[in-house]
């Protein structure tokens, strides 16, 4: 090492020296708050001796020094791996035993500290090994890397999200330290050198970080009691160690073909090393893989198979991803698919006659036009006892499933393996077909629990979804019946009208004018059905848009009408105004309101309609003198439809009236008592005039 090289090696781990002293005696203070903080202190004094004996061999170019700082490296590197140990270690009460086991990550801790530090004792000594001892070296420092990105890894997923702002700083640092310490040993092992830049270097990557740790260790008051443990951290953590191993056997590997393969090692190298990552790829996209490793981890790191935490979450928000009730058949059966690794499934769900089951889903799996009775032996084996059926089982023993006979069809399904009841209440309303999983799977009582739980909650969100969808279906029936009564009404109306024409036809059959009039009001008659059976067809709402409706035009025609009948209504027309609204259904609402009048008054009684402006409405004031209503009918039944006073009414042109008046942004509202008669008032909006003129005058202008 040059000079130069030596003195930014010194000023490198000096600084990282000074700066390890500082905290580690910061960290002395607390060093009666128990193991984190001893656990730390010792990791960090360890740090700062590595960097004081580097210093110094840098300065000096003593052996004895550079002997001390392998070694002293090895000790940091175990220093580190203790208190982290002691962070990913749960904290209890006192008297209680944590049910979590560290044993492989403690086990491993101290096997690779050992080995890190008998390597590097190699190495000062001189000793020959089946290998060379520096290489054995650099095999050890990188697999204490990797090692420490695991455990870092492991803490800052188990510890609760909440807490992750003090652990944050602590991950950052030693996660970039152990990061090039990584890229440092792996260069080495592939290129069989050292980079000397990078190692005099290595001590400011060290200093840089030790800021974060003790930014850390200021946040963090405990840290122990906020670490959690999931089944999904431990899976990532063995995928991340394989990986790890993996990447080191083929390094070393790599480096003996190129070694011993002469002209031709280099190339032979990177195919190897191409065929590795290829291989590593594949088995990392392999659902298969995934799935024997999850079982792998669930079986030997864990007491209970499942996070059921995680499970729940996971199945409820799969079943509320849904859009529509065949995703959710198919949801669900991905869902429970998913427990239990099973590749595929189908949902066969009982039909809306309630007679059988037919198939309503299906996900990786061939669609099925095979039924099931309700009354079947499988249906009501699954109904009574709520068992998931496991067909291998009762291939093998079939006297478990005492009484039950399979279907046909079922046993005809490719790679059929459970049977899944979805229930909701005491009903059997559906069951799912799963498919043989990935990797094998003992089905014992944890599996038939998490899969009966979650095909009860499955059954609960079908039963919703199914009323759900009859509820919608009788709601629109609801609004075809009641627009069918509306036109019913109206209907009457004509045909009352056409009735009254053909009883005076006798008499006036041979008077022109009368011919005339029959002529003009069949004409009309049917124009009006044809609006009727528009309306029907379309819906309540009219096809064309409100327009201005002379009031005074329209209350004429009406008492025109009315006077052909024989009764006579008095009209006052204080001002003409022009309201906004349909002419037909205008006309209509306050015929409604007169014929009311003229009904249920008596022929010496008066009925009269009045027109006046009140502020920005037109007042229809329609009142009598006849039998009125109670107080209780007006508030309680007069605009409820199928509510009525006469004898021969269906009582739906008061609510037709009521809704169409609120819809125009109107009022309607009523004075009566009984034997003193009736007022109805009318408030209609007016029809701005010129809005009207610009928007008849538009089409004009574009053309």
């Amino acid at each position: 090492m040059d000079r130069n090289m030596a003195l930014v090696s010194a000023w490198s781990y000096g600084l990282a020296g000074v700066l390890a002293a500082m905290l580690a005696l910061y960290l002395a203070s607390g060093w009666r708050a128990g193991g984190r903080s001893r656990a730390m202190f010792l990791a960090v004094a360890l740090c700062a001796l590595w960097a004081m004996l580097g210093m110094a061999f840098a300065l000096t170019g003593q052996l004895i020094f550079y002997a001390g700082s392998l070694l002293a490296d090895a000790l940091r590197f175990g220093g580190w791996y203790l208190f982290l140990l002691v962070l990913m270690k749960p904290q209890v009460p006192d008297g209680e035993r944590s049910t979590e086991s560290f044993g492989w990550f403690t086990a491993l801790a101290v096997l690779l500290s050992l080995g890190g530090f008998g390597s590097q004792l190699l190495v000062v000594f001189g000793i020959d090994f089946p290998l060379p001892p520096q290489r054995v070296a650099l095999f050890a420092s990188l697999a204490m890397s990797v090692f420490g990105l695991l455990l870092l890894e492991q803490l800052f997923r188990r510890v609760s999200p909440d807490f992750r702002w003090s652990i944050k700083p602590l991950c950052l640092g030693l996660g970039g330290a152990f990061l090039f310490d990584m890229y440092l040993y792996s260069d080495a092992l592939l290129f069989n050198r050292l980079d000397l830049d990078a190692f005099s270097i290595r001590g400011f990557a060290h200093a840089v970080s030790l800021p974060l740790v003790a930014l850390s260790a200021i946040r963090s008051h405990d840290w122990k009691r906020r670490l959690v443990m999931s089944q999904r951290a431990a899976l990532q953590s063995a995928t991340l160690v394989i990986v790890g191993a993996y990447l080191i056997f083929m390094a070393s590997a790599g480096y003996y073909v190129r070694f011993f393969g002469g002209e031709w090692g280099r190339a032979l190298q990177l195919a190897l090393l191409f065929a590795a990552l290829l291989v590593l790829v594949a088995l990392t996209f392999s659902g298969s893989m995934r799935a024997r490793l999850r079982v792998l981890v669930g079986k030997h790191f864990f007491s209970y198979r499942y996070d059921y935490r995680e499970e729940w979450l996971r199945f409820t928000q799969t079943l509320a991803s849904q859009d529509g009730f065949s995703d959710m058949g198919r949801h669900a059966v991905r869902g429970l698919a998913d427990m239990v690794e099973s590749p595929g499934g189908a949902l066969w769900l009982k039909d809306p006659s309630g007679r059988f089951f037919a198939q309503a889903a299906c996900w990786n799996m061939p669609v099925s036009a095979a039924t099931e009775e309700d009354g079947s032996s499988l249906c009501k084996f699954l109904l009574e006892s709520g068992w998931v059926i496991n067909l291998e089982e009762y291939r093998s023993l079939p006297r478990r499933y005492d009484g039950l006979a399979l279907p046909s069809w079922l046993v005809e399904v490719p790679n059929a393996w459970l049977v899944v009841p979805l229930t909701t209440g005491n009903e059997l309303i559906a069951f799912v077909v799963l498919a043989t999983a990935r990797a094998r799977i003992d089905v014992n009582w944890e599996v038939n629990d998490l899969l009966k739980t979650a095909a009860r909650q499955a059954g609960a969100f079908l039963g919703q979804m199914q009323g759900s969808e009859a509820l919608l279906e009788v709601r629109k029936f609801d609004s075809f019946n009641r627009m069918s009564a509306f036109v019913v009404h109206d209907l009457k109306n004509i045909v009352a009208q056409l009735s009254l024409m053909l009883k005076n036809a006798e008499r006036h059959r041979d008077n022109p004018e009368f011919q005339k009039d029959m002529l003009m009001t069949v004409e009309n008659s049917v124009e009006r059905m044809r609006q009727l059976m528009l309306q029907l067809r379309e819906g309540a709402t009219p096809l064309d848009g409100p327009r201005g409706i002379e009031l005074a035009d329209a209350v004429r025609r009406i008492q025109t009408a009315k006077s052909g009948q024989g009764r006579k209504v008095e009209v006052t027309i204080e001002e003409r105004l022009v309201a906004r609204g349909h002419e037909d259904r205008i006309e209509r609402v306050i015929g409604h309101l007169v014929q009311n009048a003229l009904e249920a008054t008596e022929a010496g009684g008066r009925v009269w309609v009045r027109i006046a402006r009140q502020g920005n409405n037109a007042l229809v004031e329609v009142g009598d003198t006849g039998h009125g209503m109670s107080p209780e009918f007006v508030r309680e039944r007069l605009f409820k439809p199928f509510q009525t006073t006469k004898p021969t009414g269906m009582g739906i042109g008061a609510y037709e009236s009521f809704q169409y008046v609120n819809e125009l942004g109107g009022k309607l509202s009523v004075d009566s008592a009984v034997d003193a008669g009736t007022q109805v008032n009318l408030l209609l909006p007016l029809f701005d005039t010129s809005a009207g003129i610009a928007a008849a005058a538009a089409p004009k202008e574009l053309e």
